[in-house]
């Protein structure tokens, strides 16, 4: 087993607490059914929001999954000029017998802009 970072990201549609929630479960489920992870695998997760996402906290939804005794951390993305709105990021670090170039990066609806590059279709 080695410890892998695995990157993900989706657009919210509103600034709601439902809407990040929906938004950021649907992520971690993606990126876990991707990897083949389950939720001991984790060792820790860091979430990003945009400026102009603050009606929830991120890592309650990876709380919700059962991620009781997993470290989060969420914290506000800085704001560059022209960047894309209401986005949810996350770094997962795992436990994974996966090599690094079998990862999957996982990046829904429209955030899949922001990295085509390391994306897996």
């Amino acid at each position: 087993m080695s410890v892998r970072g695995i990157r993900g990201a989706i657009d919210v549609s509103a600034n709601t607490a439902a809407a990040i929630g929906e938004a950021t479960t649907r992520l971690l489920v993606a990126m876990t059914d991707a990897n083949r992870l389950v939720a001991a695998d984790i060792i820790s997760a860091f979430f990003t929001v945009t400026t102009d996402l603050n009606a929830a906290f991120p890592a309650s939804a990876a709380r919700a999954l059962g991620w009781h005794d997993v470290p989060l951390l969420d914290a506000q993305e800085i704001e560059v000029p022209g960047g894309m709105a209401r986005v949810v990021r996350v770094l997962l670090h795992v436990d994974t017998a996966l090599e690094r170039s079998q990862i999957q990066h996982v990046y829904l609806d429209g955030a899949l802009a922001l990295r085509p590059d390391i994306v897996q279709r």
